[in-house]
């Protein structure tokens, strides 16, 4: 859960074949709008996430990654209160504020300690966005992540992944960036998602992606003649070693 970044992670994940609900209510880029979704999700009794997520009557091991973007937000003037979308609704009814590194420290706090009251066992990670915010000026935004980078320090339950780290300090080149100069290119995102994957993932799940790695090369693949004799030869084969793998991990399903 979290800002853009959270999706390009989140769909590796999926891609991957792991169980995982990434941002079911939108993007949310800051502390408060992530407690949001955390509360609608647990409270309201979204089955979908207490399915995949491991909130169950029977707690099981299972992860959450959750990525600040910004400790900007908007507050609804007729009621005060922060709205996690704007709705493209005038602005002149909304008043920007910027949180203090104390309050998104007690934002997070208040998810981690609800996401730990569900499942005991739950393993949270938290990540700065790498993404940089150009509207408040790169000055702006730098004074933004330095606040969410010190929160992340004030709260215990979780961990921290370096992602904001691994693009400023390791990829310091413009090559590994979109064409807007702001957003991680691919290359860049499959660079954390490995080194994520080396700190966070289990032998036995590092094992399933060297055997799933050329079976989704193959279904990815687009042929230049599908009614050949030869590609519905290789697909045949292919479909019976997807069918050997999910027999092996049961949760395994294309």
């Amino acid at each position: 859960m979290g800002s853009c970044f959270a999706d390009s992670i989140g769909r590796r994940f999926q891609e991957e074949k792991f169980q995982a609900v990434v941002n079911p209510f939108g993007v949310m880029y800051n502390p408060a709008s992530i407690l949001h979704t955390i509360q609608r999700l647990v409270i309201q009794g979204d089955g979908s996430f207490v399915t995949s997520a491991g909130v169950t009557k029977e707690p099981s091991p299972c992860f959450t990654f959750l990525t600040l973007g910004t400790n900007h937000v908007y507050r609804l003037k007729e009621t005060g209160e922060i709205v996690d979308n704007c709705q493209k609704r005038p602005q002149s009814l909304f008043t920007e504020e910027e949180l203090s590194v104390d309050a998104c420290a007690d934002y997070l706090t208040k998810a981690i300690d609800l996401l730990h009251q569900l499942n005991p066992d739950m393993r949270i990670v938290l990540t700065v966005s790498p993404i940089r915010y150009r509207k408040y000026g790169y000055h702006g935004s730098q004074l933004s992540k330095a606040t969410l980078l010190l929160a992340t320090r004030q709260v215990s339950g979780a961990s921290y992944f370096p992602a904001y780290e691994i693009v400023n300090d390791e990829l310091r080149d413009y090559r590994f960036y979109q064409a807007d100069m702001l957003h991680p290119s691919d290359q860049a995102v499959e660079y954390i998602w490995q080194r994520l994957s080396e700190v966070y993932l289990s032998d036995e799940a590092k094992t399933f992606l060297k055997e799933w790695a050329p079976l989704k090369a193959v279904l990815n693949h687009k042929p230049f003649d599908p009614d050949s004799e030869d590609y519905k030869a290789l697909m045949n084969k292919t479909m019976l070693k997807v069918a050997a793998l999910s027999e092996k991990y049961p949760n395994f399903a294309l």
